[in-house]
Parts: structure tokens; C-alpha cells; sequence
């Protein structure tokens, strides 16, 4: 061992030395933000580069832009770029190195250029976005309604995360006492793995969708069979802002578009917002405000029901009061509208009984005038009969008297008869047969001989 040896502020000092001696020149160097935020004015940045194929970090550093540049700087980067520095966006920083003993290496930033703006993060953001615009499914899951007793959840986190047992706690200790049916469907959610990993998790979700629509029994309803959930929710606890990376690629976005159960995620900070947000249901901070969400929509619900009830409940009574109020009315109103009642019926049958016995007059009296003219008519009638049919007799006696047999007689005929009547022809006698012939006085009777 030496004997000679540094303290910790010496090696340090030395370090800060050998830095400000080999580099101290300012560099333009370009880096990929995974945060800036700002704190006292100062500005402090992480700044990041990735491996082009593997989107792998392959450099990190910190970065810092003090209060009396940084007032400067952030106004015409803004005025320039229209945005402020978040994560996600490629910046040309300008930096010097400085090592302080006490709080060990960081770039200095002193200028930003405002025309290189938008990192390769943000402009594969924006091109999932536009593609996704033009293939029509950007907005779909906003047009899915959220059901009203959404109490049976798909959930698409770590197993381990704590973000899903913050989750599950809340919605299980819920002051209202409203009971949730969790399943979880275990899922990578940082790193390179989290795309497919979510994916397959919606696959086996969309799997249980459709064993359970081909176990519905078939019925005349046209209405689809119940699914066995109400909706997925996606969530993430925390993690670095680089690691949301994997929610915003293009395969993920279109399956949750596309996912035919409203999809909650609650995969970020508040200041954080992926693709995979941008096309979801229902976008929330974290884990926790995801199960808020659900219970304050329950609480909707509830409330919706309790006021529905409170309002038939009121209507029926302020119903039920008016009712009363409009028989009790009618009850004083029933003795004095039967007397009018009674009285416009009575003179009504009087006037009735009046109308029926002038009418009654009235018909006897015409029926009266037509049985005299008709007895007149028909007196008349039956005498003018009788003349002619005495005429008629008086001309039917003429005739019977001119044919009579007994004026035959008295000029001097006489008549054969054979059985009682009269012979016309001899063919009609045979030999044997007894005639009789009268005459006018006296008859005479023979026998044919031949």
C-alpha cells in the first residue's frame, strides 16, 4: 500500500481539473428528452439516446439550464416552436462540462436551437396518430358507452406492480360498498416486451368474449349475448417517462381502437400522455384514479337511480294528493249535479212523452184519413166490379139459354143418349147396346139390334 494517498475531495478536484482542461470548449449536442421539468427557475433535463433498431437506451446524462439562461432561452424557444420542452422531443442542446466536487458531472446547457424541435419519439408519435386518423379507428372506443353497472373488470397489469394492488384496494375498500369483480390478465408494461405482452392480454380477453357469446344459448331475442366483462383497464404505476415508449406503437393503438369493450388506462403521470391514451376510452392519471373513475361512475349510477326513484316516488304522491283533492271535489259535487241530473232527465222523458203522444196522434190521424179514402176507393171499386161482373152473368145466362137442350126439344129435336151421354156418332153403338132418346115430352128407350 502507498502512503500516499487522496481524500475524496482531492480525487474530485482532480477530476474537475483534467475535465476543464481537456474540454473547455461548448459542444452542440443532439439528445432525446425522457424529462425537463423545472425547479426554481432552473431547468433539469434527462437527456437520452437509443439504439436506432432495438429503441434501446444506449447513453443517458443529465443536463441543466440555469435560472438566469433559462429565462431567456424559454421564451423564443416557445415563441419559435409553439411548445414547451417535454419528453419525447429531440433537442440541440448547446453544453459545456462541469464537475462540482460536491454534486459530481453535468452538462451546462447555455443555448437551445428552436428549429430542430420534434425528436424521433414525437414524430413516430404523430405518424401513428395521423395513420390511424386515415384508417377511421382514432376515435372508435369514444363511441363505445360505458355500461351502467360496470362492475366486473378486466385488468391488464404486473402481477406485481403496486400499482395494481393500489387498484385493487380502493375499488375493494370503496365507502359506498359497491362490489367489483376483478380478473387480471398479467401483462409486461416497460421495456421492449410491453406491445406484444399487452397485446396477448387482449387477445385472451377477446377469447373469453367470444367462448362465452358461443356457450349463449340460442333464444328468438335479438339482443347479443352478455360478455364477461364491462370493460379492460390498463394500468401502470410510475416508471420513468422513456419507458412509456412502448405504448406508443402502432400494433397496440390499433388493437385497443379496435377492442370492442371500452378500455380504461391509467399507464402515466399527469404530464405524460401516449398514443395508447390518445385512442382509449377513458384516459386517467394513474392506477388508483382508475379505480376512482369506476367508482365515481358506480356513484353516478347510483345516484341516477336514487334520483329516478325520489322522482316517481314524489310524482306518485304529488299524483295521488291531486287525485284526492279532484274525488273529494267531485263527492260534494255529486248530490247537487244528480238533482240537475235528475231534474234535466225528468223534463227531458216529459218532453219526450209529449213529442211521442203528438207523434202518436198525428199518425192516427193520418192513418185514419187514408183507411176513409181508401173505403171510399174501394166501396167504388166494388161496386163497379159487381156491374160488370153482373153484366157479365146477365150475358153468360144468354148464351146458356140459347144452347139449352130443352129449347132443342120444344122444336122438335131429340137426344140420344147412351149411359147419360150424348150419342154423336152411330160407330160409337154396337149391337146389344140400350139407348134412350128424349124428346120433349116423354122419353123413349131401345136396344140396338145391328
Amino acid at each position: 500500500m502507498s502512503d500516499k494517498h487522496l481524500t475524496l475531495y482531492e480525487l474530485n478536484s482532480l477530476v474537475r481539473a483534467a475535465i476543464e482542461q481537456v474540454m473547455p470548449h461548448e459542444y452542440w449536442v443532439e439528445a432525446e428528452l425522457s424529462e425537463a421539468k423545472e425547479w426554481g427557475g432552473h431547468c433539469y433535463m434527462d437527456l437520452i439516446q437509443k439504439d436506432e433498431h432495438t429503441n434501446t437506451p444506449v447513453a443517458r446524462a443529465s443536463a441543466k439550464c440555469w435560472k438566469s439562461t433559462w429565462m431567456l432561452l424559454r421564451p423564443h424557444f416557445e415563441r419559435v416552436t409553439g411548445q414547451r420542452l417535454h419528453a419525447g422531443m429531440k433537442v440541440l442542446l448547446k453544453v459545456f462540462a462541469q464537475f462540482h466536487e460536491n454534486y459530481g458531472f453535468s452538462w451546462i446547457v447555455t443555448d437551445i436551437d428552436p428549429t430542430y424541435t420534434m425528436g424521433d419519439m414525437a414524430r413516430k408519435r404523430q405518424e401513428i396518430i395521423r395513420q390511424l386518423k386515415e384508417e377511421g379507428v382514432f376515435d372508435l372506443q369514444k363511441e363505445l358507452t360505458l355500461p351502467l353497472f360496470a362492475q366486473r373488470i378486466a385488468v391488464i397489469s404486473s402481477a406485481n406492480a403496486a400499482g395494481y394492488g393500489d387498484f385493487c384496494n380502493q375499488l375493494a375498500d370503496n365507502e359506498y360498498g359497491y362490489a367489483f369483480h376483478t380478473q387480471l390478465f398479467p401483462a409486461v408494461m416497460q421495456g421492449e416486451g410491453v406491445e406484444q405482452s399487452v397485446i396477448s392480454a387482449l387477445n385472451r380477453i377477446y377469447e373469453l368474449i367470444e367462448d362465452a357469446q358461443a356457450a349463449a344459448p340460442v333464444t328468438d331475442d335479438l339482443s347479443s349475448p352478455t360478455p364477461p366483462f364491462d370493460c379492460v383497464v390498463i394500468i401502470r404505476g410510475g416508471g420513468a417517462t422513456s419507458d412509456l415508449s412502448g405504448f406508443d406503437t402502432l400494433a397496440l393503438a390499433e388493437n385497443v381502437a379496435n377492442f370492442p369493450l371500452p378500455i380504461i388506462t391509467g399507464i402515466g403521470h399527469e404530464r405524460d400522455e401516449s398514443v395508447l391514451d390518445m385512442v382509449s376510452h377513458t384516459r386517467v392519471k394513474t392506477p388508483t384514479a382508475a379505480a376512482a373513475f369506476l367508482i365515481g361512475h358506480l356513484r353516478r349510477v347510483d345516484e341516477r337511480i336514487s334520483d329516478a326513484q325520489d322522482s316517481i316516488v314524489g310524482y306518485v304522491q304529488h299524483r295521488m294528493q291531486l287525485e284526492k283533492i279532484r274525488l273529494d271535489r267531485l263527492s260534494s259535487q255529486i248530490p247537487i249535479l244528480f238533482s240537475v241530473v235528475k231534474t234535466r232527465q225528468e223534463a227531458r222523458l216529459e218532453r219526450l212523452f209529449n213529442q211521442l203522444a203528438t207523434h202518436i196522434r198525428q199518425r192516427l190521424e193520418r192513418q185514419r184519413v187514408m183507411l176513409d179514402t181508401r173505403q171510399t176507393v174501394l166501396r167504388t171499386a166494388v161496386t163497379r166490379i159487381m156491374m160488370q161482373e153482373r153484366h157479365r152473368l146477365e150475358m153468360l145466362c144468354q148464351r146458356t139459354e140459347a144452347v139449352n137442350p130443352e129449347r132443342l126439344l120444344k122444336r122438335g129435336y131429340s137426344i140420344t143418349l147412351h149411359k147419360g151421354r150424348a150419342v154423336h156418332r152411330a160407330e160409337e153403338l154396337k149391337a146389344g147396346d140400350e139407348i134412350e132418346t128424349r124428346l120433349e115430352h116423354g122419353t123413349i128407350k131401345s136396344r140396338i139390334y145391328e
